[in-house]
């Protein structure tokens, strides 16, 4: 079994590893830890963990280092293991997967699976392949502004302070986009695949991971004021009611303006991008 870890995005939880691997090595399973050393190294190594013939390979880190272990298992049958240990860890609590070292340890070893359909964003920049959502606009910016020794240090409300900043910067410019072929425009947009965000918080009530098909989760009302109350609304479940936030299902989105762009908590470039879902779905090993 290969562990890819990110000691990046798992320094501060790095025990949940070294606990489950012991439990692992006590129950007889065979180990192979890899950590990345930069971006796009978790997809190199599944890749090369599938040309080897591996049946399982499990991302030790956040969505991020999740999404990239998945990009390079995509198109083969090899399952997708995951250690949450991650900032938000949003896939982890979409499929209801253990935290606890000794659970997690017993649903890797056991092997069960569910099917996932990540998303597919293509652009100037080429294909990402993404597990939860891809954010166009201001959520985006503050991803691509967020200094690593930031997050590093302070966790979530790292988040909450380069909002603070980009709410100052942020121009808000109008985006246009094509859902399944009709125009509309927003302020910020997030394409999701299921119904949380940034953690356990409710974003798109309905929408599950395990099937095919995107929600465009449509943000109308600009400026720094409406992103405040849109952030303040969040924690309190209340984001999915808030007026100018609008919700449609589509099997294909177009962004269409070069705004900032990130997917599973990761910087992914520039617009324009259009955005479907993977050729095939991935199996991602569950309790």
């Amino acid at each position: 079994m290969l562990i890819v870890f990110n000691p990046v995005a798992g320094r501060r939880r790095a025990w949940r590893l070294w606990r489950v691997l012991d439990v692992l090595s006590e129950s007889g399973v065979r180990l192979e830890v890899a950590e990345t050393s930069f971006r796009g190294h978790a997809t190199e190594l599944a890749r090369a963990a599938v040309r080897d013939g591996a049946s399982m390979v499990v991302a030790a880190g956040g969505d991020g280092t999740i999404a990239e272990v998945a990009n390079g298992l995509a198109g083969s049958d090899c399952r997708l293991g995951v250690i949450p240990l991650g900032t938000a860890n949003v896939l982890a609590h979409e499929l209801d997967l253990p935290f606890a070292p000794r659970a997690v340890a017993a649903a890797l070893a056991f092997g069960r699976t569910r099917r996932i359909w990540p998303g597919i964003a293509r652009g100037s920049a080429g294909e990402r392949l993404f597990v939860q959502m891809l954010g166009a606009g201001f959520d985006a910016q503050v991803v691509h502004q967020l200094p690593g020794r930031l997050k590093r240090a302070l966790g979530r409300q790292a988040y909450v302070l380069q909002t603070m900043r980009e709410l100052v910067r942020y121009p808000f410019q109008p985006i246009r986009v094509q859902v399944d072929g009709q125009a509309m425009q927003a302020a910020s947009v997030i394409v999701t695949k299921g119904h949380f965000y940034a953690g356990r918080y409710r974003l798109a009530p309905g929408t599950c991971p395990t099937e095919a098909g995107l929600t465009t989760v449509l943000f109308e009302r600009s400026g720094p004021f409406a992103a405040l109350a849109y952030g303040a609304a969040l924690p309190l479940d209340l984001l999915p009611r808030m007026p100018g936030v609008r919700q449609v299902r589509a099997t294909r989105v177009e962004i269409e303006a070069p705004v900032p762009a990130q997917t599973d908590g990761d910087p992914a470039g520039l617009g324009p991008l259009t955005i479907s879902d993977a050729p095939a779905p991935i199996r991602v090993v569950v309790s």
